[in-house]
């Protein structure tokens, strides 16, 4: 695998417009608590986009992160077809977003992380994928 061609990915990616490193993302620290069956988790955020996206995902002690729904400035809720959702929501209100899980049981206990865009969502053996790989070697 040339060098140069990686050294040119890396380049191009960190002249993006979204590489400034001007944008955070904060999460309270400590459980979310249940109300009725319902909890809401919350993040805020800072970023000099006019139109954020934003992403939640959940981890399973001893799974890996699992995709649960974007929630655009404009636009609509998209969620994954894994996440209920009746169940799973979520409220962009400002410099925060807010995870609502209704209905909450036990097989809901978790992390929690959002993200804010730019950000890689789906299939994450895509993420360890050997670019230069002419048989398509998933790298682990």
């Amino acid at each position: 695998c040339p060098k140069i061609r990686e050294c040119a990915l890396v380049v191009l990616l960190c002249s993006s417009p979204e590489c400034k490193g001007e944008d955070t993302v904060t999460q309270p620290e400590g459980d979310a608590s249940v109300f009725k069956g319902h909890a809401t988790i919350n993040c805020t955020f800072k970023t000099s986009s006019n139109s954020p996206t934003l992403f939640w995902y959940r981890q399973k002690t001893g799974d890996s992160l699992q995709y649960i729904l974007l929630k655009a400035k404009y636009g609509d809720t998209v969620h994954s077809p894994d996440f209920d959702k009746s169940r799973f929501d979520a409220d962009l209100k400002e410099n925060s977003v807010y995870l609502q899980i209704q209905d909450v049981s036990v097989s809901d206990s978790a992390v929690y992380y959002c993200a804010l865009q730019p950000t890689v969502t789906g299939n994450t053996k895509t993420l360890n994928k050997n670019l230069c790989s002419k048989d398509n070697t998933i790298l682990h």
